[in-house]
């Protein structure tokens, strides 16, 4: 039996990587207040960094459930690329060299499971 991954699962993947990369952008804004004390944990954007973790979890049940696993889970490693993207937007971290090697290593590794599961 053959599996074909749907392209609309592909997409609902990266789709829940994106957003829980910026999941990750608001939980690094949200954990700057608690540097005054563990009381400040229970803020907005800690809280928004964490719905959207969860709420990541919605296209990506959406996007495997149709799909093979083996193709579509290692596309969660988009979140990365995007993740450094946001970090250099919202926080200025550089993107080094050696940074960019890993991310386009990912890209590569991504593209070729998605070539070779079809």
């Amino acid at each position: 039996m053959t599996v074909v991954t749907p392209l609309s699962s592909v997409l609902l993947v990266i789709s829940a990587s994106v957003i829980g990369s910026f999941g990750a952008v608001f939980l690094k804004l949200g954990a700057a207040p608690m540097q005054k004390g563990l009381k400040y944990i229970l803020n907005g954007r800690l809280l928004f960094g964490i719905a959207l973790y969860i709420g990541s979890s919605i296209p990506f049940v959406m996007g495997v459930r149709h799909g093979e696993l083996s193709v579509l889970y290692p596309m969660v490693s988009t979140g990365y690329v995007c993740t450094m993207i946001w970090s250099r937007i919202f926080f200025g971290e550089p993107i080094t060299m050696p940074k960019l090697g890993a991310l386009l290593i990912i890209v590569a590794g991504i593209i070729c499971i998605n070539v070779g599961g079809r």
